[in-house]
């Protein structure tokens, strides 16, 4: 697992790493800035990841839950259609893609220990070494070894983060967060809130990624 955690060293400029809670709203004049939505069984969600924190100067990571938005749904045109899917998506970003053990399942634990990495600020560095963990090594999130990697990827202490995946309170926030994105028309994660427009679903935010890096390009 040592192999998926060293992604991070090529990839985590960008995300704020003070250990304070950051928003997107209070970042310095002239970055670009974005709030990503994110839930942790989404392979959406994990290619997200990987391209907005490369052209964004910040992200806030906002955990919201998928099934609150669709329900047991995985997709149109069921399983095996959402894996081609996002199998081609990931291959046409020359990014691996594994299917994690129990996948599509809910995982619980490891999205309440997200929400706790947001509170400390570190997110960022959690999500990405989750994800790499569940969609490149294709690992179960909700295994305490799997969360303890990816904790201390994100230098978390360890007991806060096992009493955080305990705190069955979690759940209540992040399923409201997917439920008042369903009601705002969001019919699918990644979101993303940029000012106040909000893109989803693979198409939109691969529109945006490349729009910001066009823009990231021009200001030079």
């Amino acid at each position: 697992m040592g192999d998926l955690i060293r992604l991070l060293t090529r990839t985590g400029a960008r995300v704020r790493h003070d250990g304070e809670p950051w928003s997107a709203d209070a970042a310095p004049e002239g970055w670009t800035t974005a709030e990503l939505f994110f839930d942790l069984r989404c392979p959406y969600s994990y290619l997200a990841a990987e391209q907005l924190e490369r052209v964004f100067d910040a992200l806030a990571w906002t955990p919201a839950s998928r099934t609150a938005i669709r329900g047991a749904r995985v997709g149109g045109g069921g399983e095996a259609a959402y894996r081609r899917a996002a199998e081609a998506r990931a291959a046409a970003l020359r990014l691996p893609l594994v299917w994690p053990e129990r996948w599509p399942a809910d995982v619980p634990a490891a999205m309440r220990v997200s929400a706790h990495a947001a509170e400390r600020g570190r997110a960022g560095p959690f999500v990405l070494a989750a994800t790499r963990l569940a969609f490149c090594g294709g690992f179960h999130l909700d295994d305490p070894e799997i969360l303890a990697e990816a904790a201390a990827a994100a230098a978390l202490p360890l007991d806060d983060c096992f009493a955080a995946a305990r705190d069955a309170r979690r759940d209540r926030a992040i399923a409201r967060r997917g439920r008042r994105l369903a009601a705002a028309g969001v019919d699918e994660l990644p979101a993303v809130r940029v000012g106040g427009a909000v893109h989803w679903g693979e198409a939109d935010v691969a529109w945006l990624v490349e729009t910001t890096r066009l823009e990231r390009a021009a200001r030079g």
